[in-house]
């Protein structure tokens, strides 16, 4: 278990095997709470607004819509749509 001091301005510092081990670096955040045995320090990822709204706007480009055939009953899309997803996985998983 690693010391860490509490400093001028309530600054702490990690040790750098805590640091290694988490992929923290200057200016990273972590999240602190307040658990039954101490404090409990989470990295967390932060991502600005906007920069999160233009991928998924760039993610939205790439769907291409797949209706399922009009001519086909309820039973038949659904069947259909099953083996979408199966095929989806499949791939995704070889």
């Amino acid at each position: 278990m690693a010391l860490v001091k509490v400093k001028r301005f309530a600054q702490v510092t990690l040790p750098p095997d805590l640091r290694k081990r988490f992929n923290l670096t200057e200016g990273d955040y972590l999240e602190a709470e307040a658990v039954k045995e101490g404090i409990l320090l989470k990295p967390v990822t932060v991502i600005e607004r906007e920069r999160a709204w233009d991928k998924v706007f760039g993610a939205m480009k790439s769907v291409k819509d797949r209706k399922p055939n009009r001519k086909q009953g309820p039973k038949e899309q659904e069947e259909e749509i099953a083996s979408w997803i199966k095929d989806f996985r499949k791939k995704r998983h070889a």
